[in-house]
């Protein structure tokens, strides 16, 4: 190894290495060390040509002590630090380990792409929200399970959007009723039942909710083949999407039926009985009409859509089928015919499965709105009944204001007389009688006047 004479001050900030090492990087195979180092005073410019690297290690920059006692850095310290030598290391290609190595790395990058997903919540800070579901199968077995949403979307095929119409966090944006249809699922929001169908299984979320329960208790009877008295049974996915229907529109008829006899009975006391128990009993009662016509409403509009796109009804019909529908025309093509003769057959029994109900769902909807109208009908009757009172309590008013007016003319006369000052009027014994009876006859006269005024005006 080379060597240079140095001071005993100089040597004590280099850092000697061997020539080998300062080969250029294409100079051999194997990994190098390429340095970038700073300007060299003229004194070491030598110790460079002569094959040796002074590597310059550089103390912590010392801290100047403030007036506060507290480590603040000059701004000489602080270019010093930015200028510090900057040392790189790079790795070449090891063309002695030959396909070993490219395979260990295929595998490591394998691994990672493999986690990147599941990592992705890890590495933003984000828990991953966890589902608790029940899971209702094709044969009728129940079990309550969690699932996470990264294992929801790889069992059902959907994307992270397609989740956004079901996730319960979201119920207040999403509470309009909603029927998706996509390759292998079906995403069903019909208020507090929210659940995705599959071929042979389906997700209920809350399922403690008053639809969830209603659903239940209609989907799983129809699961049981002894109810199924040796007849064709429907495709799993279609007796979800019935039952949901089913349970959904039962529950606005029981509503409806609910609040009916209410309203019919304070249409029949109103408006002769005006209390303030009945008026808030009215206002209840069309409260809950409005809610229940608007979710009748939005059901029928979502039905109307969906009667009014054959593509998503054939989607329904070719799920789990080997079958595929072209994007121009919508013609359904099978690898099997006779998957394509049951699939159209399908479609017309889901059509008319719609339209049945289509018209309950109108139905429900009509008498809803029927019944609003006529409670509000009956709020326009209340607001003339009460009109019509104030009105007479206004009559009233304005006539005693007319008789005390003229009243007080009647007192100012009496006022005048009683001054303590010598009228001579006062001596005569008939002056009180003739007075008294000036002052009634003025004011019954005045009253006359001014009320018949009123009524040629139109006032009263």
């Amino acid at each position: 190894m080379a060597s240079v004479p140095l001071s005993a001050s100089s040597q004590a900030g280099l850092l000697l290495l061997p020539p080998p090492l300062l080969q250029p990087p294409g100079a051999g195979a194997g990994a190098c060390l390429r340095y970038r180092l700073p300007r060299l005073p003229p004194a070491l410019s030598s110790v460079r040509k002569g094959g040796i690297l002074p590597l310059l290690i550089l103390a912590p920059p010392r801290a100047a002590e403030g007036k506060d006692g507290r480590a603040s850095l000059t701004k000489e310290e602080v270019v010093e630090e930015d200028e510090e030598e900057v040392v790189e290391v790079r790795k070449e290609g090891e063309e002695e380990d030959g396909g070993s190595g490219d395979g260990g790395g295929a595998r490591e990058d394998a691994s990672r792409g493999s986690g990147r997903f599941a990592a992705d919540y890890i590495s933003l800070g984000i828990k991953e929200p966890v589902y608790e579901v029940i899971e209702v199968r094709s044969t009728g077995r129940m079990s309550t399970k969690k699932i996470s949403r990264r294992q929801l979307l790889k069992s059902s095929g959907l994307r992270l959007r397609d989740t956004r119409s079901v996730d319960p966090s979201l119920w207040l944006m999403n509470s309009m009723p909603s029927l998706l249809v996509r390759e292998q699922a079906i995403l069903i929001n019909l208020g507090s039942l929210r659940a995705i169908a599959m071929y042979e299984r389906v997700l209920i979320f809350n399922y403690n909710s008053p639809g969830g329960k209603a659903f239940l208790e209609l989907l799983l009877p129809r699961l049981n083949p002894r109810n199924i008295n040796g007849g064709p049974a429907m495709p799993f996915q279609l007796e979800v999407v019935e039952a949901a229907l089913l349970s959904r529109i039962l529950r606005l008829e029981q509503r409806l039926m609910k609040i009916e006899p209410s309203v019919a009975a304070l249409l029949e006391v109103l408006p002769n009985r005006l209390t303030a128990d009945v008026l808030e009993q009215l206002r209840l009662s069309k409260q809950a009409l409005v809610e229940l016509g608007s979710r009748a409403g939005d059901l029928k509009q979502m039905l109307i859509d969906l009667l009014e796109d054959p593509h998503e009804i054939r989607r329904i019909c070719i799920m789990g089928r080997n079958c595929t529908l072209d994007r121009l025309d919508d013609h359904m093509e099978c690898s099997v015919p006779l998957d394509k003769q049951i699939a159209e057959e399908e479609e017309e029994e889901i059509e008319m499965l719609l339209e049945n109900y289509l018209q309950r769902c109108e139905s429900c909807h009509g008498q809803a709105e029927r019944l609003l109208d006529s409670a509000r009908e009956m709020e326009d009757s209340i607001a003339v009944n009460l009109s019509s009172r104030r009105l007479e309590v206004s009559r009233v008013e304005l006539l005693l204001q007319v008789g005390t007016f003229c009243v007080a003319v009647g007192a100012l006369v009496a006022g005048i007389f009683g001054m303590n000052l010598k009228s001579y009027i006062e001596t005569n014994a008939w002056a009180f009688w003739a007075t008294t009876g000036g002052i009634v006859v003025g004011a019954l006269a005045g009253f006359f006047l001014v009320y018949s005024y009123l009524k040629a005006r139109k006032i009263l």
